[in-house]
């Protein structure tokens, strides 16, 4: 059957949108339609080739769409089921067992081999076969074969244009907070970085009862966003040392605290702007390889934790209908983050997202 997708060919250039085929769906896929999907840091860093992933390859992992057709041993779904999707998973590891799916021990092999466990990819031209399956949806398709234990049933009333990001930048913010550091009502937390990730902390956050919430970040508009948002306060770090200004703001240090930049030297700031026993948690992507500055003479006696968090530790299945719950009631108004782009400029909604002036690009089929 033939698709549009946008096709990555080589690093640090545009996808091309190319008519390509997709196979049919094997036993334990769906066949999804595509509605819209989010664009990502990591579909960034993958074009880039920052990891060693196969070209060519459709990217795109922030999917949302409808159910087209239901492969034989899916149970729980049905055509015209709307659908968010998230992750890969194998659902059989200690990790996936233990209630942490975000962990399991072939996560890097589901999301990121760009072909189906046996080998096989789901699209192809008359190049030969092209990466697809890339975080178990390719989400850079008209048409695409997914997953189905990442996909999550969502209402009918809800729409579908805004919640691809669910899958994974809005779900790995506020996942986080939620999940992880779990701030209680009145604690204080800072985010370093005021991208999509870092505003998805700061409305979880937010929504758990933090009531001094501290935003970190160099761009002036960014910051003033994120105070009407809801952030108590924001610091310049390009003006302001941020591990002083966060004390002083806290009388000591923030009970919380999350990296979303990936940067080593950011790291280490929000590793020292915690207090005594205080909870950081780096959720930032970097080249491998990358080391970080970590004063353990310094830290020991603060005892402190600092937790590396994929895809906010979230079992989507239970997570992204949290987050739907929340935005119905009005506590995660995360569709203020996101800008819609007609597929056709997939391309502009990338630089855009590069160059900060978009939060979250959202592609619309």
């Amino acid at each position: 059957m033939k698709t549009r997708a946008a096709v990555a060919i080589a690093p640090e250039t545009d996808l091309e949108i190319r008519e390509i085929e997709v196979d049919d769906p094997r036993a334990d896929e769906l066949r999804v339609r595509m509605v819209a999907s989010g664009v990502c840091h990591t579909d960034a860093i993958i074009r880039d080739q920052w990891y060693p992933v196969p070209l060519p390859v459709v990217l795109g992992h922030e999917g949302a769409g409808i159910v087209e057709a239901v492969g034989s041993d899916v149970q729980g779904f049905a055509e015209g089921d709307k659908v968010v999707i998230g992750p890969a998973f194998c659902g059989r590891c200690e990790q996936c067992l233990a209630g942490h799916p975000m962990y399991c021990v072939n996560f890097y092999d589901r999301n990121f081999g760009v072909q189906r466990p046996d080998g096989s990819k789901s699209f192809s031209d008359a190049q030969g076969p092209i990466g697809s399956h890339f975080f178990g949806q390719s989400s850079f398709a008209e048409l695409t074969n997914v997953v189905a234990h990442g996909a999550v049933k969502v209402p009918d009333g809800v729409p579908l244009e805004i919640l691809g990001p669910l899958g994974c930048g809005i779900m790995t913010g506020s996942g986080a907070v939620l999940n992880v550091l779990q701030p209680q009502p009145g604690s204080s937390i800072a985010v370093f970085g005021t991208g999509a990730v870092g505003m998805a902390g700061m409305l979880a956050a937010k929504a758990a009862g933090a009531t001094t919430i501290i935003m970190v970040d160099i761009v002036p508009e960014r910051l003033d966003f994120a105070k009407e948002l809801g952030a108590t306060h924001t610091v310049n770090s390009k003006e302001t040392d941020p591990v002083e200004a966060i004390k002083e703001i806290t009388g000591g240090g923030a009970n919380f605290a999350l990296d979303t930049t990936g940067v080593p030297p950011v790291f280490s700031q929000m590793t020292q702007s915690l207090a005594t026993r205080g909870h950081g948690a780096l959720v930032g992507a970097a080249k491998l390889g990358t080391e970080a500055p970590f004063a353990i003479g310094n830290l020991l006696l603060t005892g402190i934790k600092v937790s590396m968090v994929i895809e906010g530790d979230a079992v989507p299945k239970e997570f992204i209908p949290r987050l739907v719950s929340l935005h119905a009631r009005g506590l995660f108004p995360f569709d203020k983050l996101i800008k819609k782009y007609p597929f056709e400029d997939i391309n502009r909604a990338f630089a855009d997202s590069a160059d900060g002036s978009t939060l979250k690009p959202v592609i619309v089929f």
